[in-house]
């Protein structure tokens, strides 16, 4: 059972099933990721009408995460390309819920 950020009530199970926060993923198969018509960019999925920030950093191991997008998934899904990924030696994303 999942549930989303900002749900309260939810403990470690529910009705003896396991429960887990329910994160945005990249879509990291398919023909939209990667380098596609000379940008980089991937599918978000997640919960339909909710916001994910994109953030990058050029080294993860840092805190140095800045935002480079906002989407809105319409349908559950949204495209994300980053038009400034070929300025970087090296590019790193993680999403984040806006809500």
């Amino acid at each position: 059972m999942y549930y989303l950020p900002g749900a309260t009530g939810w403990g470690s199970a529910f009705g003896g099933c396991p429960t887990a926060l329910w994160k945005p993923q990249v879509q990291s198969i398919g023909p939209d990721f990667g380098v596609v018509a000379g940008k980089f960019g991937f599918t978000v999925s997640w919960a339909s009408d909710r916001t994910v920030v994109v953030e990058a950093c050029t080294d993860p191991g840092t805190p140095d995460w800045m935002p480079v997008g906002t989407n809105t998934l319409t349908g559950g899904s949204a495209y994300f390309y980053d038009p400034r990924w070929a300025d970087y030696p090296a590019r790193f994303y993680r999403l984040r819920s806006a809500d």
